[in-house]
């Protein structure tokens, strides 16, 4: 492309993943416009919306985006759905080039007996309810006394604890009014995490693990004959300061003496065990597991010796997945946009000038905030070495996307609607001595967002 103007970019996708590509992009050399647009009234994704609420360190990682968008060189367009508020189509004709960070917000599927009985849900649909999302209902049918979390990574121990933590340990956080009502009624007294591999193999963050044994009227529970490890666990302990701390702190709470443990509620850690079937007829009533073995590389193998486990509700958390976006291919098996070190690619495998992708609909939803930058890193690489010869926009100027948004009846929010939001819910908080209470509605968010609330 060769014009004396900016290169005008816009990137789909306020999460970490958008705000990382463009403030990369933004440093790069080159002479660039950047616009972010994001789906919801609020910028900062799955670090708003996709983590427990009493985790200290998302504030640290929100500080630091914040600090990224209010410099004022990007500019934030919110509340604007890609699909339908803007087609893809009219994107490539409001900018030169186009990065995709729309993420991954569904739950990945769980292909067993049961699973889409009454009272079996996906995590992702929990955790969006608790930490406030706009989009899903508000409220939560929490009747369970005794249930089944699947998986072992960060997302299965949050919704555990989530689950078991007594409401009034959640007080301090921004925690949504709704949402603390219901947990209030919450009767659970026992969960069980069920993964199933080894302690060696399991996703837990050490400091996150740790954080379990410490709350309050909740004891965590593990069995010793779910551990075992074979020699590619040891390699796996030996070669990983974190599976190291993991293991260590697991292996001490085998040593507990169970007679000492009299907390009102419980967390089950179950190794070994993989999922078969949920069972009941017109809602759940158990829980079925397959133990298995390790084969000697941390892998594992059924035996055929079944497990039921009684549970009234069992939360699936076995991974995220992408969501198509109208008008660009989409891979239905690994759930992302189908691209090359983040240059997206048509039916035919050829690349679609333009078009980028970053961040968890990109390479699938694995790693953290470090893989993030570096995805976000290889991506711009490829835009800055496609400018020169990227066909240019015919509508360039930054106001025509404002325009279009304007023609269309769009209710679009900029950073100056972020930060009276941003605003109202720490006023909330300070009142009750929290650092913020989310809004959650979406008409609320827009209303305050827009100056309109009363």
């Amino acid at each position: 492309m060769t014009t004396s103007r900016p290169l005008r970019v816009g990137i789909i996708g306020a999460g970490p993943a958008g705000i990382y590509a463009a403030d990369i992009l933004s440093k790069s050399g080159l002479d660039v416009s950047i616009d972010l647009i994001e789906r919801l009234p609020a910028p900062f994704g799955l670090v708003r919306y996709g983590v427990a609420p009493d985790h200290p360190r998302i504030k640290q990682i929100i500080t630091a985006l914040q600090k990224i968008l209010e410099r004022g060189d990007i500019r934030l367009i919110s509340n604007v759905d890609v699909g339908t508020a803007l087609t893809v189509a009219e994107l490539r004709e409001l900018y030169d080039a186009v990065i995709f960070a729309t993420g991954a917000i569904r739950d990945a599927s769980l292909d067993i007996p049961g699973i889409d009985l009454p009272g079996s849900f996906g995590a992702a649909d929990f955790v969006s309810w608790y930490d406030g999302h706009p989009d899903v209902p508000r409220t939560w049918p929490l009747e369970a006394r005794h249930v089944a979390v699947i998986g072992n990574g960060n997302v299965a121990l949050d919704v555990a604890r989530m689950l078991s933590k007594h409401p009034e340990d959640l007080a301090y956080t921004e925690l949504p009014p709704n949402v603390f009502e219901l947990l209030l009624t919450n009767p659970v007294t026992d969960v069980h995490l069920f993964g199933r591999r080894g302690p060696a193999q399991v996703k837990f963050a050490p400091l996150e693990l740790r954080e379990l044994g410490r709350m309050p009227d909740v004891d965590v529970i593990v069995y010793p004959e779910d551990f075992d490890f074979d020699e590619g666990s040891m390699e796996a302990i030996q070669s990983s300061n974190q599976t190291k701390q993991v293991v260590t702190t697991l292996t001490d709470w085998t040593l507990r003496d169970p007679a000492g443990l009299s907390a009102s509620r419980r967390i089950h850690l179950h190794f070994l065990h993989q999922p078969a079937a949920v069972l009941g007829t017109d809602r759940v009533t158990g829980f079925r597991t397959e133990r298995t073995r390790l084969n000697g590389d941390g892998t594992v193998t059924g035996t055929g010796e079944f497990h039921d486990f009684d549970v009234e509700a069992v939360y699936r958390a076995v991974g995220y997945f992408g969501s198509p976006v109208p008008g660009l291919p989409f891979d239905d098996v690994a759930g992302v946009i189908p691209n090359e070190e983040g240059r997206v690619l048509a039916a035919d495998g050829g690349h679609l000038p333009g078009l980028y992708a970053t961040g968890w609909i990109k390479r699938g939803p694995v790693g953290l905030i470090g893989h993030t930058k570096s995805d976000a890193t290889e991506t711009i690489r490829h835009l800055v070495e496609d400018a020169p010869a990227l066909t240019p926009t015919p509508m360039p100027a930054p106001a025509a996307v404002i325009e279009r948004l304007e023609r269309a009846g769009v209710r679009y929010l900029t950073w100056s609607g972020w930060e009276l939001l941003d605003a109202y819910e720490r006023e909330l908080g300070a009142a009750e001595g929290r650092d913020r209470i989310k809004v959650v509605p979406r008409d609320e968010m827009v209303a305050i967002s827009l100056g309109e609330h009363s």
